[in-house]
């Protein structure tokens, strides 16, 4: 089984490549540092045709669609938001995502049970609407709208597309005082990834296994 894991240099995503690592899993993380596996700025389209080049050929199981950012936490309404970090954050966190999917379809596709799982957010949900971080929620709430449609379109395909909430996790972006570690959190989501298959895709779930509202 091989993954590919953006944005595994840290937090999250380097939590769950140690774990596939342990399982003797080929685990491919991908960083804008050149000390990563696979050097991916996932805000440029060249950086993701450079990796499709180097990944030719290769069959790819799993897709974890994990690198994100999170740049108007603690904005203030009369003087933050600015366009700048609307751009940026939909750059990482709902185009990234698009771009990374659509080069490495050609893996998927080689693959016997091809699976994708996308890194959203309960901020994403229509349903939780407590206000403020009108961008991150925002773009967290695109992909999973991306997610779901991608789910209805690559079905056919043998392709199944989740979206999952990692939880209030201890990462740089959850701060230290978050309710739970980055173990935790992704023992969580490989269950969930596990469990992903066609008759589920297009899920909105909870790192340990429940149904988020949308």
């Amino acid at each position: 089984m091989t993954v590919i894991i953006t944005g595994a240099s840290r937090g999250i995503g380097a939590a769950l490549a140690d774990k596939y690592k342990a399982q003797g899993r080929e685990v491919l993380g991908t960083g804008r540092s050149v000390a990563a596996q696979i050097q991916l700025d996932v805000t440029r389209p060249a950086s993701h045709f450079e990796m499709a080049q180097g990944l030719a050929g290769k069959p790819i199981d799993l897709l974890v669609c994990n690198a994100g950012v999170y740049l108007d936490k603690g904005d203030d309404l009369d003087t933050g938001f600015g366009a700048d970090l609307w751009a940026q954050s939909f750059a990482t966190n709902v185009t990234g995502v698009f771009l990374s999917i659509q080069a490495l379809l050609p893996n998927l596709r080689l693959a016997e049970n091809p699976k994708i799982a996308i890194i959203s957010s309960q901020m994403a949900s229509d349903t939780l609407a407590p206000g403020g971080s009108y961008i991150y929620r925002a773009s967290k709430a695109a992909v999973l709208n991306l997610g779901r449609n991608l789910a209805t379109d690559l079905k056919d395909e043998g392709i199944a597309v989740g979206i999952y909430h990692p939880g209030w996790v201890q990462t740089d972006m959850g701060g230290d005082t978050a309710a739970i570690t980055t173990d935790e959190s992704a023992d969580g989501l490989i269950a969930r990834f596990d469990a992903l298959n066609l008759e589920t895709t297009g899920c909105f779930e909870t790192w340990d296994g429940r149904v988020h509202p949308f």
